[in-house]
């Protein structure tokens, strides 16, 4: 059979929002596809089909909402993260 998915990532050094980097990378049969990321701003295609699908999400409201989750979806988890892991160290 064929997978399709899709890997979303905080890296992270310390819970400060600049030092946060958000990625979402998009695979298909364990070949990526293209990929977003908050420190380059736009999505980035890897195959002839992840290029085609990079341009067109680039120029829709697609990369607009991914910038947005640096703040949303990363800021708030490594903050839980960092704390909990910190109370048990």
């Amino acid at each position: 059979g064929f997978r399709y998915y899709v890997v979303t990532d905080c890296e992270f050094n310390s819970s400060k929002l600049n030092d946060i980097e958000y990625t979402e990378s998009y695979y298909y049969n364990k070949l990526k596809i293209v990929r977003f990321s908050s420190s380059v701003g736009k999505f980035v295609g890897y195959t002839e089909f992840g290029i085609k699908n990079a341009e067109s999400w680039n120029n829709g409201p697609e990369v607009i909402s991914r910038r947005a989750q640096k703040e949303s979806y990363c800021f708030p988890n490594v903050g839980a993260f960092t704390e909990s892991a910190l109370t048990k160290s």
